[in-house]
């Protein structure tokens, strides 16, 4: 679905402060509205289409009360052979998540949900889309998982890592697709379906 409808704001749906800065790196400086949603899904879902429902979750949440707004919504997680690893609930969950991911390798995904509002807040368009990127790790030795914990950086992630930390990048040896998805937001992608989706932004990231 289409719309000619303008939009007056960029909406992040997303506390996330790494998705924050990747927009901003592309010219789009959103206003971030958490959606506040449960973070819950049909637990039968591939998990391309689990992350493609959370995002599609938010978004619409955040756009009943915003009008004249195209809202930018994502989810991620991590799998390891077919288990789903969220973000750890404590030091000790993050341990066992980062053992798991030792010298094997794992799938990310990534959900996003663009969406237009018009004057009452009603949705003119609804794009979703998922991207995967295969990540292989290094066998982590316990100092190694001990130290990295301690830093406090795995306990806000999927997979209780981020590619982007110092010791986080230390344990990828290799990966195949968007390293941006693996930080949380697929850049390629999202630049892709924008061009459909609301190309007068492009115009925006271009001249930033």
């Amino acid at each position: 679905m289409t719309s000619p409808e303008p939009f007056n704001r960029l909406i992040l749906a997303s506390s996330s402060p790494r998705r924050k800065k990747i927009l901003d790196q592309l010219g789009l400086f959103c206003q971030v509205i958490p959606s506040g949603v449960e973070e819950s899904v049909d637990p039968s879902l591939a998990p391309s289409d689990m992350v493609t429902a959370l995002s599609e979750k938010k978004a619409t949440a955040v756009s009943r009360q915003n009008p004249e707004a195209l809202i930018i919504a994502a989810d991620t997680l991590v799998t390891l052979n077919g288990v789903v690893l969220g973000q750890p609930e404590d030091n000790d969950h993050a341990r066992e998540m980062l053992r798991q991911l030792s010298g094997q390798t794992h799938d990310v995904y990534t959900g996003v949900t663009l969406i237009k509002t018009d004057r009452e807040s009603s949705i003119t368009a609804l794009d979703s889309f998922s991207e995967r990127t295969k990540v292989t790790f290094i066998p982590l030795t316990e100092e190694e998982i001990t130290a990295y914990v301690q830093s406090g950086s795995p306990l806000d992630k999927a997979g209780a890592y981020g590619i982007q930390d110092d010791w986080g990048a230390v344990f990828v040896s290799g990966i195949e697709g968007d390293y941006y998805n693996v930080v949380g937001f697929p850049v390629h992608r999202f630049y892709q379906q924008m061009k459909a989706f609301a190309p007068e932004c492009l115009e925006k990231m271009m001249t930033s």
